[in-house]
């Protein structure tokens, strides 16, 4: 009896030992991919932060050198300031009109499949793209959103040019691709019991109240999570404001330090002024940024966040 035992859990182990063979095989592309693509990349550049390295020569350290920079570099604080400036402003609205869109979407019924097609679109778009057509449609002159402006007896700012509308055009123009967050919130409103509603109306809840204490609550996960996702992404924004702003010649000449966001100006001090050791400290301070905020978000979120586990 001892050694039929002794043999089950022997041949229990062997299988063990080969399920976990085959795990690590099947993980090995990703566990490469994060160490060559994403570890490595972020080990070096951590330890080229402490650097003076211009791609041509050899790094030469130069110690917390370029973290000093960081703090007297009045441009490293102005592009800062713009990218948590826009975020403050895309992030809440973009939640606010994506759950909107979800609740108009809720309330179309059978065509809900094709408006979540259009509107889940622009997101494919690449974002190069993105950023030339709203460089033609926040034209001051000729563009088509100041057109549409007029037509309501509204004149249109100068969306482009003038310092105090550069951020909130750029906000206007990040609203284009907000299909991500609006399939999201409408499969968290799908996912609410429809019996609450009915017990709030049979006790006579009016419409908002319904929305703050049934609706809001029950998809606390998803704007949660929504909340966190668009802040990362919005403080790392790029693609589309150095297409519209830094992109070709004319444009940059014209533009102001109002469109200067952090990760535009990385871009430039690593590959225009070759300033690598400079660009990676830059790199690593918006991720201690990055995760501050996370930090910050997550441990206030907990507390208002609804999980049906719990």
């Amino acid at each position: 009896m001892a050694s039929s035992a002794t043999g089950r859990r022997a041949r229990a182990s062997g299988m063990s030992r080969q399920e976990t063979r085959w795990a690590w095989l099947f993980l090995a592309p990703w566990v490469i991919g994060f160490l060559v693509f994403t570890g490595g990349p972020m080990i070096a550049s951590l330890v080229l932060s402490f650097t003076e390295y211009d791609v041509i020569s050899a790094p030469k350290f130069t110690g917390l050198d370029n973290y000093r920079q960081l703090m007297s570099d009045p441009a490293v604080a102005k592009s800062l300031g713009n990218t948590v400036f826009y975020t403050a402003l895309h992030v809440p609205l973009a939640m606010a009109v994506s759950l909107g869109l979800a609740l108009l979407l809720q309330r179309v019924g059978r065509a809900s499949g094709l408006f979540r097609t259009i509107f889940y679109l622009p997101v494919m778009t690449p974002a190069v793209a993105v950023g030339i057509l709203f460089l033609f449609l926040l034209n001051g002159q000729t563009g088509l959103i100041n057109a549409m402006l007029a037509l309501v007896g509204v004149q249109g700012p100068n969306w482009t040019t003038d310092p105090a509308w550069i951020k909130p055009g750029i906000v206007l123009m990040s609203l284009w691709t907000l299909g991500s967050t609006t399939i999201i919130y409408l499969a968290a409103l799908n996912n609410v019991p429809r019996e609450l509603y009915e017990a709030a109306r049979i006790d006579g809840a009016s419409s908002w109240r319904q929305f703050r204490h049934i609706t809001v609550p029950m998809i606390s996960g998803a704007l949660f999570f929504t909340l966190i996702v668009n802040t990362i992404a919005s403080l790392q924004l790029f693609a589309e404001v150095y297409t519209m702003y830094f992109g070709n010649r004319a444009t940059q000449e014209s533009t102001t330090d109002a469109a200067l966001f952090y990760v535009v100006y990385l871009f430039q001090q690593a590959f225009q002024f070759l300033h690598m050791g400079f660009a990676s400290a830059m790199a690593w301070l918006l991720f201690l940024i990055i995760l501050a905020i996370t930090v910050l978000q997550v441990r206030v979120g907990n507390r208002f966040v609804y999980y049906e586990g719990d």
